[in-house]
């Protein structure tokens, strides 16, 4: 990992009217970093993720994504977001489009890929991820798993130096769920750089440089994975991983 970080989330406070979801998160990821954000549902996760490349407006708070601060006045925020992928839990694939197009859809507008250019290199992402045989058909002809591969094959198609993963196996049926799993686990073996929000326990343990234990929309602990999940040191984790372990999914 280099000096420099890749990510640098400082004070971001975001409400919802009356309900602040986060309160004054901090959080620095650097270069080729994993970092798993776990917690209850309405911990502030997925918000945190979509304030992370202002989906969601924030309230206050600086994002600087490989030195570059997105949220100073003046900053195109759309050309650094191009950076940065996102890959949701629902889906979100053009119905009317056909695979490839759903993956070229975005080089071709954003990116001013010629058409030759953006089909190659949608093609080889699809073959590397088990989808070439899939790029003529339409979403609805596809398994939730292959969906969501085809999600995060358009995020990558972005050519994004980061990428924010929120939740991407809880729409799926469990023997879906390795398939996903395995492509997130292949690009963090190459090096990407990642914000991943998730249930999966074993996974975060399995994957993650480093685990966020968000509760109430504050970080109140972090740490490699093998401490975190075999001996927390802030009694609120500890509750929360008992539950878990209680639940059978850890």
């Amino acid at each position: 990992m280099t000096d420099a970080p890749a990510l640098i989330l400082e004070n971001i406070r975001k409400s919802f009217g009356e309900n602040e979801v986060l309160k004054g998160i901090d959080l620095t990821v650097a270069p080729h970093e994993v970092v798993c954000l776990i917690g209850a549902s309405g911990s502030g996760k997925s918000t945190l993720l979509r304030c992370t490349n202002l989906v969601e407006p924030l309230d206050s708070g600086r994002v600087v994504v490989e030195g570059e601060e997105i949220t100073a006045a003046g900053v195109d925020a759309d050309r650094v977001r191009r950076r940065i992928g996102i890959v949701y839990q629902s889906f979100n694939l053009f119905p009317h489009m056909t695979v490839l197009r759903n993956v070229t859809l975005a080089p071709r507008e954003a990116l001013k890929m010629d058409r030759k250019t953006a089909d190659e290199m949608a093609i080889s992402l699809l073959q590397r991820f088990g989808l070439a045989g899939r790029r003529d058909e339409y979403p609805d002809r596809l398994s939730g798993g292959q969906q969501q591969r085809v999600a995060i094959v358009r995020a990558l198609a972005m050519r994004p130096s980061i990428m924010l993963l929120d939740e991407v196996t809880s729409a799926l049926d469990p023997e879906l769920v390795a398939e996903v799993l395995s492509v997130i686990r292949e690009l963090a073996h190459e090096g990407m750089t990642m914000l991943i929000a998730t249930h999966e326990m074993g996974f975060a343990r399995d994957i993650a440089d480093r685990v966020c234990f968000l509760e109430d929309g504050r970080i109140l602990e972090q740490g490699p994975p093998e401490r975190i999940f075999s001996s927390p040191e802030n009694p609120r984790t500890a509750r929360f991983l008992r539950r878990i372990i209680e639940a059978g999914r850890l």
